[in-house]
């Protein structure tokens, strides 16, 4: 599946996925047949961070403040 290559619109999209479809970040890779190291990679790289907790990406401020 081909990504979205915006890292804002990664974020909505992903998050949206995760909220809408999915019960857990390794489901979604799963489905979509992504790696899950290089999808957090890749948002770590745009600044955002996976939270388990809230099942959500979230940028590096708003989980380090």
């Amino acid at each position: 599946m081909e990504l979205p290559q915006d890292g804002a619109i990664l974020l909505g999209y992903l998050n949206m996925k995760l909220r809408d479809e999915y019960a857990d970040l390794s489901a979604l890779c799963e489905d979509l047949e992504l790696s899950e190291e290089e999808l957090l990679r890749k948002m770590k790289e745009f600044g955002y961070e996976y939270n388990a907790e809230s099942h959500r990406f979230f940028s590096y401020q708003h989980i380090h403040s």
